[in-house]
């Protein structure tokens, strides 16, 4: 029974460690072989504990909790296919940087590939998709505690990016003993217990280098292009390119404000593309934009230089320009590259951009998700934060919408699945704190509807906005064959999101125009929990929106 304290004091370390590498929240699904973790978890009072019976769910509630904290977030799982299941999270961790660290419970050696119950081959099982990996022996006394901590500071600072992955067999009994039972082997590390440092210290990243002939190239054309950054690196990037007189076109991730509002609309017009060749240099902040018409300009274009600037390594430029890859802080990159005031060196994209913008807020007077998508920033709470589902959704808001500068904007555009995303917005609202609207289709809904089950725990007023459009009708705008599309790719439900709200708990609303979605977007603020709204549409409205200005062009 003494091997069960051990088991705990063995796990304690392994916590202890990532609390000196900024980790607070730990999530955590049920499980007797991972019972050391979480006990050792809940006795450690730096913690914040999340928990959650779906481990698929788990991982993206920690995904959310890493985007809005901009911290690692541990996860605690039992071994077997639990383990398994936190595998679409670890994937969109890799895209997209975020910070997870898994720690799976095993069995021991001598129980692998011999028919032992919940008993499979968890090493190496995220493959090349998490940034480093950690399989550490069974428990034993006879292995310092020195080594334990060293190897876990190791892995987390040669691995700032990503998921990482520590798997951490245990013998049992998991259960009871005397808790006096090796102290010694618990006091190796003396005063660390007391500290907030790691044991192991490694060397910071170097400063950020200057580019060669910055003072000249400011002063030529430039384009910026802000992909996926945070709100205040988009707020801030807004003010370089306005100073420099240069065009931004924004990502709906970007948080920059949109000055060039419907960029995915107007850069159909030749008179914007033939305008916007005069660039010299394309200066980009952040990657994955989603904007279609976008990409397509930019495979087009190759300017004299092209700079991609973003905190993760790596290649993040599908077209594969010649290229800068810069792997900086974009803060400390604009710190290091200042702006100079000069006119705007094409003023008539911007008239371009306000005119389309203008245009198409007359023209999506219809009640649907195009013009949700439009008047979105209205419906956002103050002081809160957005989450936009992927498929149609993101596109839409990317095409029409002008969100706020500096308003926190997250997606999952990484793989961009729609598998957990009720989950990582939950996360996002836990890590923030703040209200939170979030907006997904009925099939990432019905994906993630376990997940409701973790609305009921949030810190702020949330609203979820399902748009039922009966199906994936994403694919309305692909060149899928008619006869096939419904039944093998927009596979419509027809179902009601009403039930689902009354299981969980959760306030419900069906709006039938603007003024009564509105409403209730109001009345969630104000009632505080979770408010379900469930807009059902027309089933290809917001597709043909889409399509419709494409043809118009």
């Amino acid at each position: 029974m003494s091997h069960s304290i051990f088991n705990r004091r063995w796990a304690a370390v392994i916590l202890e460690a990532l609390t000196r590498h900024g980790v607070r929240h730990l999530c955590i699904a049920p499980g007797s072989r991972s019972a050391p973790l979480t006990l050792a978890a809940a006795d450690n009072a730096k913690f914040l504990c999340h928990t959650h019976f779906d481990e698929r769910g788990l991982g993206h509630l920690a995904l959310g909790l890493a985007k809005a904290t901009r911290q690692p977030v541990a996860i605690i799982v039992t071994s077997g296919t639990a383990v398994a299941n936190l595998y679409p999270a670890v994937i969109e961790a890799r895209l997209t940087g975020e910070r997870l660290i898994v720690l799976s419970a095993d069995r021991p050696q001598q129980l692998i590939d011999c028919g032992a119950n919940q008993a499979i081959e968890q090493p190496g099982l995220f493959g090349h998709h998490v940034s480093g990996a950690l399989n550490l022996p069974t428990p034993s006394p006879d292995i310092v505690a020195r080594w334990l901590v060293s190897v876990v500071d190791a892995l987390l600072q040669q691995h700032p990016a990503g998921a990482v992955h520590i798997n951490c067999p245990f013998a049992e009994p998991l259960y009871g003993g005397d808790p006096a039972a090796f102290q010694a082997w618990h006091e190796q590390l003396g005063s660390w217990w007391q500290d907030d440092r790691p044991w192991t210290e490694m060397a910071a990243s170097a400063p950020v280098a200057v580019q060669a002939r910055w003072p000249e190239w400011r002063q030529r054309n430039g384009l910026v292009i802000v992909g996926k950054v945070t709100a205040k690196e988009g707020a801030a990037v807004a003010k370089w390119a306005a100073e420099l007189g240069w065009p931004l076109i924004a990502d709906v991730q970007s948080q920059t404000g949109n000055p060039f509002p419907c960029a995915e609309l107007w850069l159909l017009q030749p008179a914007a593309r033939e305008t916007l060749h005069q660039a010299q240099l394309v200066v980009q902040f952040g990657s994955h934009l989603t904007g279609k018409h976008l990409n397509a300009w930019l495979a087009a274009h190759q300017p004299e230089a092209y700079w991609l600037i973003e905190p993760m390594t790596g290649l993040r430029d599908p077209e594969h320009h010649r290229s800068s890859r810069i792997v900086a802080d974009i803060g400390e990159w604009l710190a290091a590259h200042p702006a100079i005031s000069r006119p705007a060196w094409c003023p008539l994209l911007r008239e371009l951009a306000e005119e389309t913008f203008s245009a198409q807020t007359h023209r999506l007077s219809h009640f649907g998700e195009a013009q949700l998508a439009a008047r979105l920033p209205q419906l956002l709470p103050e002081n809160g934060c957005v989450f936009l589902g992927n498929s149609l959704t993101v596109r839409l808001v990317d095409a029409f919408a002008r969100l706020p500068a500096g308003y926190p904007v997250y997606a999952s555009r990484g793989a961009s699945g729609i598998d957990g995303l009720i989950a990582t917005a939950a996360g996002v609202q836990r890590g923030s704190a703040k209200p939170l609207l979030m907006v997904v289709g009925d099939l990432s809904a019905l994906y993630d509807l376990n997940s409701l089950a973790l609305l009921r725990q949030v810190t702020a007023p949330l609203v979820l906005v399902v748009v039922n459009n009966n199906g994936g009708q994403i694919f309305s705008m692909l060149p899928t064959p008619e006869a096939e599309r419904e039944r093998f790719f927009a596979m419509p439900q027809h179902v009601s999101f009403a039930p689902a709200a009354e299981m969980f708990g959760l306030h419900y609303h069906q709006p039938q125009s603007w003024a009564a979605l509105s409403n209730a977007v109001g009345q969630g603020w104000h009632s505080g929990g979770t408010t379900l709204i469930e807009l059902r549409v027309d089933q290809d409205e917001g597709a043909r929106s889409l399509v419709s200005v494409g043809k118009s062009q």
